[in-house]
């Protein structure tokens, strides 16, 4: 260590106490080292644009560069819509919970009746087909939820995950939920 020091301060006084031999150096020992035997040189032409031709040369070399994939070459798959359908129907169901519970807790101030009578004396003089309607648009979401939820819990054990028992319990999801949603729709 000591000897390191000795040597970088003697150097240094060297450099210092004669500037051109250390010029020479360089020149000759130090930066070819760094740089290489020779340096290379291109004979470039340069011209002086204004900045809209500058902006117009750049406009045209972006019209060939090449455009990254898009969705639209990709083909559909039933994973991408169950995901997508997932998210939905989970901001759905919160989102219609949230708009119920505000409006429950302001009826009495704004002179509504959501109590639960008045709500089952309205539903009950609907006719048949918008009561079945009714109940499956409120019971698809939920149900499909559910058993995607399901699904995902699978998903989380590190079972049924390969491509094929992913589409196939993607199809299995949507089956059920359908089934259980008619199901409800008709109690």
């Amino acid at each position: 260590m000591f000897a390191q020091r000795a040597a970088q301060q003697s150097l240094r006084r060297l450099a210092a106490s004669n500037p051109q031999a250390s010029q020479l150096v360089f020149k000759q020992f130090a930066a070819p080292a760094v740089m290489g035997a020779s340096i290379q040189t291109r004979p470039v032409a340069t011209q002086k644009m204004t900045p809209t031709d500058s902006y117009e040369i750049l406009v045209a070399q972006r019209k060939l560069r090449p455009i990254a994939p898009h969705l639209t070459i990709y083909r559909p798959q039933v994973t991408w819509y169950l995901s997508a359908l997932n998210r939905i129907t989970g901001s759905v169901l919160s989102g219609g919970m949230y708009l119920f519970g505000t409006a429950y807790l302001v009826s009495p101030l704004l002179g509504w009746h959501l109590d639960s009578a008045s709500m089952a004396a309205a539903f009950a003089s609907w006719g048949i087909v918008a009561k079945v309607l009714t109940k499956f648009t409120i019971a698809m979401p939920f149900t499909f939820h559910c058993i995607n939820g399901l699904r995902h819990l699978t998903w989380d054990t590190g079972k049924a995950f390969t491509n094929k028992s992913v589409i196939q319990t993607g199809w299995a999801a949507v089956g059920l939920s359908v089934a259980s949603a008619l199901y409800l729709a008709i109690l």
